[in-house]
């Protein structure tokens, strides 16, 4: 089983991974945003005006996910060690 420091430690680092995927994320979206619209669109199939709302919708979630499942346990952890 595991102990409160590797739990700590695991969150830490899942935070840690998770942030750089959040800015990699945002960094393609701001700076490539005609590529990644024009790649999307024809993936996915969705027509290119729709995809800058469900950008925003799926980097709002994945911020909430990073701060509820990774950074609050992270946080407790800390507190209570």
């Amino acid at each position: 089983m595991l102990g409160a420091n590797e739990l700590t430690a695991f969150f830490g680092w899942c935070t840690v991974i998770n942030l750089a995927f959040y800015l990699l994320s945002a960094f393609f979206i701001l700076v490539f945003k005609d590529f990644t619209i024009n790649l999307h669109s024809k993936i996915a199939g969705v027509a290119p005006s729709e995809l800058p709302r469900i950008y925003f919708n799926f980097m709002g979630n994945y911020k909430l996910g990073i701060l509820l499942l990774n950074l609050t346990p992270y946080i407790a952890l800390k507190l209570m060690g």
